[in-house]
């Protein structure tokens, strides 16, 4: 039988991987003034065992004020840094999967509470609240504290930001970068014009919008070493009549990949609530096909992605090169084994587990 594509090896802006399954960020809200806590070790320990190509860390803030919530985890100062040192030392010890880290700024977005109680926006008064700010003084939603407009020293002071946290990230030895550009987050409302109501440089047309997106992926890309790659997660859509779409999304790539961006990973939504999103198995594949028609680099493919052949299909058929899993691999987080052995391909596991491969797969586990 001919091997499935989806354990083929690729190359991502000289980063090996194994396979094209890559382990997508996911927020934990469990870090302590932004410093990884041991729920990080554990989290992300054994998602290293899963025999995925790449794990990479959730939303890193770059700055306190870019946090989602007080329980995020950022990478502004040799505290923080240290603290991800630490999670990082214990990860790599049994484990040599790759690991990237997503840097973000939440914008209007930031402020509010851990999902598990309520994930509503806190005041600024409040001890774990702080005054946002975005591209405009619109508030994400109705009722909630609108943020301050940044203005272009701000602007200035954030693509430092990003760069400097880019620098500490090298030093970490982290395999690659992916910049945050979706989901309704600071760079996204640069980028949407439901967000951005500015009428300098950095608002109005398709040009202005990408501006301070695009001077970001600069600076990280100057201040990350060259060797490794830089990527970019994109909201494909708002799902909002006049706002962010596909065509600008493949606009957007294109000046990304004239810059050296070595990924897009294809999301879409979480810029506006009256988004109306047709959730159902592949409802973003269309977005990723979209940018990977329209670009030479590699596209990652994610949401609603749980089953073998469907991950198969979509790879085999040319619509991404790589899928992502978030929350499918929190439920199964042996995702890539089980996979591997439903479609007769092999996958690495550490030693100590071995001897748990199912005796219908005698040639699952490859044997270092």
């Amino acid at each position: 039988m001919p091997s499935p594509k989806l354990f083929e090896p690729i190359e991502v802006g000289g980063l090996s991987l194994a396979n094209r399954i890559v382990i997508a960020p996911m927020c934990q809200y469990s870090a302590v003034d932004g410093c990884m806590t041991d729920w990080h070790t554990i989290h992300l320990g054994h998602l290293a065992l899963s025999g995925a190509a790449l794990l990479t860390i959730e939303a890193t803030a770059v700055v306190p004020e870019g946090r989602i919530s007080y329980a995020d985890v950022g990478l502004w100062d040799d505290a923080t840094e240290a603290a991800m040192a630490r999670t990082l030392k214990a990860v790599r010890s049994y484990s040599d999967m790759p690991i990237a880290i997503q840097l973000a700024h939440a914008g209007r977005k930031a402020s509010t509470d851990v999902p598990w109680l309520g994930e509503k926006q806190i005041p600024a008064d409040h001890v774990n609240g702080w005054q946002t700010r975005a591209p405009s003084s619109a508030p994400y939603a109705e009722g909630e504290a609108a943020p301050l407009a940044l203005d272009k020293a701000e602007i200035a002071a954030l693509v430092q930001a990003f760069a400097d946290a880019a620098r500490r990230a090298a030093r970490l030895d982290i395999a690659a970068v992916q910049l945050h550009m979706a989901h309704g987050y600071l760079m996204h409302q640069f980028l949407s014009p439901l967000s951005n109501h500015r009428e300098d440089e950095y608002g109005g047309s398709l040009e202005n919008r990408m501006r301070f997106p695009l001077e970001v992926f600069d600076a990280v890309r100057a201040a990350f070493p060259a060797d490794r790659p830089v990527t970019v997660r994109l909201s494909g859509t708002d799902w909002v009549e006049g706002g962010w779409d596909a065509e600008q999304t493949v606009a957007l790539v294109r000046e990304l990949e004239k810059r050296g961006c070595a990924a897009a990973h294809i999301s879409s939504g979480g810029l506006d609530p009256a988004q109306k999103i047709p959730v159902s198995p592949n409802y973003q594949v269309p977005l990723a096909r979209a940018v990977k028609q329209a670009t030479t680099m590699p596209v990652v493919a994610v949401g609603l992605i749980t089953e073998f052949e469907q991950a198969e299909a979509i790879v085999a058929t040319g619509d991404a090169d790589m899928i992502a899993l978030a929350r499918g691999i929190l439920y199964d987080p042996r995702w890539p084994w089980h996979a591997a052995a439903h479609l007769g391909a092999h996958v690495t596991a550490p030693p100590q587990y071995l001897r748990s491969q199912p005796r219908q797969y005698r040639d699952l586990f490859d044997k270092a």
